[in-house]
This record gives C-alpha cells, sequence and structure tokens, in this order.
C-alpha cells in the first residue's frame, strides 16, 4: 500500500512537468531512441574526472568497451541536476541505464519506494556482490517496500565508503610530549594535558555538521548495534532520556566546560574548525574521511595521522554513493556488467591510490602510504561491522534540529533534558510515517 500511494504521488507530480523541467536533464519525453539493443550503456555520474571515482570508473568505461563490445554513452550531470530531477525523468523513456545515486531513505529508498528504480537482488547474487561488502555497507543498499534502508532487497552497489575518525598533529602531541591515544581515557587524558599547556584541543564547529557527529559518536561509545538499529532503522524506540543519548548530551556540555572545545563554538563551520587543523592551531579535529585528501595537499607543515575514535567498537559512516539501476532501462544487463567492473580490485585501486576508500580493494594494490594508512582504518572498522551511519539521517530535516539544539546545549541556554526532550519529539515526528 505504502509503494503504490507513494508512487501515486510521484507520478502526479510527473504529469505537470513542464518542457523546462525535463531540459535540465539534458532530454525530452520520448527523447530516447537508442536503448534496448544491448550494444549501448547510458550511464550518468557526478563525480569530477580528477576524483578518485572519477579517475577509477573511467577506466572502467575502457575495460567496459574493450571486453562488451559494447559503447558507453556517459553524460555529465552534476549533483543537484540528477537530485532534482531523477523523479521526474526516470519514469520516462529518457531514463539512463545506470546512475549514481545518493543513499539513504530520503534519496534511493524514495526512488525504490515509487518502483523508479530496479530491485537487482538476482544481480546481486549472480556477480557476488554481497560477498565483496560488510553488512553496515549492505544496509544502504537495501531498502523495504517502503523504502526504508536495511530493508531484503537490493536496489543499489556502493564501490566506495566513508567514515569518521580522529585526526591527530603528531608534531604537536611530540612537542607536548604526548602519544596518540588508543582508549578513550588515554584521549580524555591527552585532552586535559594539552587544556594545561593553554591549548585548546579540539577543532570543532557548532554551526555545521561537526558537533553533531561527535555528539553522536559519544552516544555510540555507550551504544551497540541494537541501539543504532532503533536509531536509523526504526527497530524499537528510541529513549532519548536513556543511557546513550544521555552521556553524549552530558558529555560534549563538559568538552565546553573543561575547555576541551572553544567556547564560541557555537558559531564556527565546518570549514573554519578544519582550516584550525590545517594551520596546526588545533591538534586534534574529529570528522571523516572526507578531508583526508585536503589534508594530505595542504596539511604540509606537520606530520599527521587519522585513525578511527579511541576505543570505540562503532563509528559514524557509510557506503558512499550507489549505482543504481532505473526500473526504465534498456540495457540492464550491460548495467550489471559495469558495476562488476568497478568492483574488480584494479578499478578498486585506483579509488584507493587517489584519495579514496575502496569497499573491495586487495590491500597489496594500494601503494600510496597514506592512502594505505586510510584504507587500514576504515578496514578495521569494517572487520567488526562498525559503520554506524549519521545522526541526521532518520528523519527529513533533522539535521537542522541538531544543530539547533546542540547549540542550545553549549552555549548553556538550555540543560541537557531539555535538549534531549527537544531532539525526541523531533525525531519522533519525523520518523512517524516509517514506523
Amino acid at each position: 500500500m505504502a509503494r503504490n500511494t507513494r508512487r501515486m504521488k510521484t507520478l502526479a507530480a510527473l504529469a505537470a512537468l513542464t518542457a523546462t523541467g525535463l531540459a535540465l536533464a539534458g532530454c525530452t519525453p520520448g527523447g530516447s531512441d537508442e536503448g534496448g539493443d544491448g550494444q549501448t550503456l547510458k550511464l550518468w555520474h557526478y563525480e569530477s574526472e580528477d576524483s578518485a571515482m572519477g579517475k577509477a570508473w573511467a577506466e572502467a568505461i575502457k575495460i567496459f568497451e574493450e571486453e562488451t563490445g559494447a559503447k558507453v554513452e556517459f553524460e555529465e550531470k552534476s549533483f543537484e541536476q540528477i537530485q532534482k530531477t531523477a523523479s521526474q525523468v526516470l519514469d520516462t523513456d529518457a531514463a539512463p541505464d545506470l546512475m549514481e545515486f545518493n543513499k539513504g531513505n530520503a534519496t534511493a529508498g524514495f526512488l525504490a519506494s515509487t518502483g523508479l528504480i530496479s530491485d537487482i537482488s538476482d544481480a546481486v547474487d549472480e556477480y557476488g556482490w554481497a560477498d565483496k561488502l560488510a553488512p553496515s555497507l549492505q544496509t544502504t543498499a537495501k531498502y523495504s517496500e517502503d523504502g526504508v534502508m536495511g530493508g531484503d532487497a537490493w536496489y543499489g552497489v556502493p564501490n566506495y565508503g566513508e567514515f569518521v575518525g580522529v585526526y591527530y598533529n603528531k608534531d604537536a602531541f611530540a612537542a607536548a610530549g604526548l602519544a596518540i591515544p588508543t582508549t578513550y581515557d588515554e584521549f580524555v587524558d591527552v585532552l586535559d594535558a594539552f587544556v594545561a599547556k593553554g591549548i585548546t584541543p579540539l577543532a570543532e564547529a557548532g554551526a555545521e555538521y561537526p558537533l553533531g557527529q561527535l555528539w553522536y559518536q559519544l552516544a555510540l561509545m555507550k551504544g551497540d548495534r541494537g541501539f543504532v538499529d532503533d536509531y536509523q532503522l526504526y527497530k524499537d524506540p528510541v529513549d532519548w532520556q536513556g543511557p546513550e543519548i544521555t552521556a553524549a548530551s552530558e558529555t560534549l556540555k563538559e568538552y565546553v566546560d573543561k575547555g576541551y572545545i572553544a567556547s564560541d563554538v557555537s558559531s564556527i563551520k565546518a570549514e573554519d574548525a578544519g582550516v584550525s587543523f590545517i594551520n596546526g592551531s588545533s591538534p586534534i579535529f574529529v570528522s571523516g574521511s572526507w578531508w583526508y585528501g585536503r589534508f594530505v595537499n595542504e596539511a604540509t607543515g606537520f606530520d599527521w595521522t587519522m585513525t578511527a575514535f579511541p576505543g570505540a567498537d562503532l563509528s559514524l559512516g557509510s557506503s558512499g554513493n550507489l549505482w543504481v539501476v532505473p526500473e526504465n532501462a534498456a540495457n540492464k544487463e550491460l548495467a550489471y556488467k559495469f558495476i562488476d567492473i568497478t568492483m574488480r580490485p584494479e578499478i578498486q585501486a585506483i579509488i584507493g591510490n587517489n584519495g579514496g576508500l575502496p569497499v573491495a580493494a586487495d590491500p597489496a594494490d594500494i601503494t600510496d602510504p597514506k592512502s594505505s594508512e586510510l584504507i587500514e582504518t576504515f578496514n578495521g572498522i569494517l572487520d567488526q561491522d562498525g559503520l554506524s551511519f549519521y545522526p541526521d539521517w532518520p528523519a527529513p530535516g533533522f539535521y537542522d534540529v541538531i544543530v539547533q539544539e546542540l547549540q542550545g546545549l553549549i552555549t548553556g541556554s538550555q540543560d541537557v533534558e531539555t535538549t534531549d526532550e527537544n531532539l525526541g519529539k523531533a525525531y519522533d515526528e519525523g520518523t512517524a510515517d516509517f514506523r
């Protein structure tokens, strides 16, 4: 029923589309007459040609054309183009055969629930892709009929990943006579030691995502996979006054009170936090692997490293975006062959040696030392099924709520109990349709 209702709404929206709207995707109704010949793969993705994925997929196109004799008709799209026009174009014969699309309930999940992308479970079985993906990577590729991730059917395949860990300025640690922490207690000791030397240790940003991600990581320190399933997949109600969330909010407030985080953090943005690590003014930064390549290029004035959050069994992170096959794709078998090529070790190695996080690379193929360090950390998280997604994912608009409520907490305008109550109310309202 949910699938039919949502598809009816989508089709109603399609009926109201103008030719201008469709033109954003470079097509008109009935514009594709080339599909179905088994000789042309129509491919859309939005990775830049000099990115890790862009380089890897360009090589995959060459291999695909050599091995199949088919041609790839690649159309470069921006992220915004695909996000804004996918639900419109995919219900026409202008749909591509294969497309990169964002993971999550509101994106790939929505397309799955409305029948606009294909259930590719049979192809996953045929090619053995599940064997190459850790369970937590599979979660973002599988959806229920209502579009909730973690379902039984495969609607996409990722071939790269991402995670949140801790960046350390090794030179600053050496100057302070400190070692990189391996346990949470050691981490706190390090924070205290820097504060005692008059240094604010943590680069943070309360005006954007980093502070919320730290808050969720602190909750994960008290949680387990059951907590993650309840929070992210709506398995059971989340206790917003329970030990995980209470500890996260209390600890975050302590971080500010003890000087681990700057007192003006509520007005700081992610870019500012990242730059404070790059310029050496902050010796520690809790954030994502998406900064890694930039730090390699810009944080060149000191030696640094990145690890998983010390003492954590669970870490923020997920698969990267997904290859999805539109239901109206004319050459699905070619799409599956291309996906399979992108999962090969040689293509995965290109991702890994250019600052990306491959999901199925042979470690021996990663020749860049800094990339190898990053991938080793990521693989360690995967080995213990530690990826736990992001705090704002469960409900539409929850990102803004988290930012606002945590700003209230760290500025002292509201206490822990009020903060958690407000977060819980917004979460419950935003997830009501999924539970």
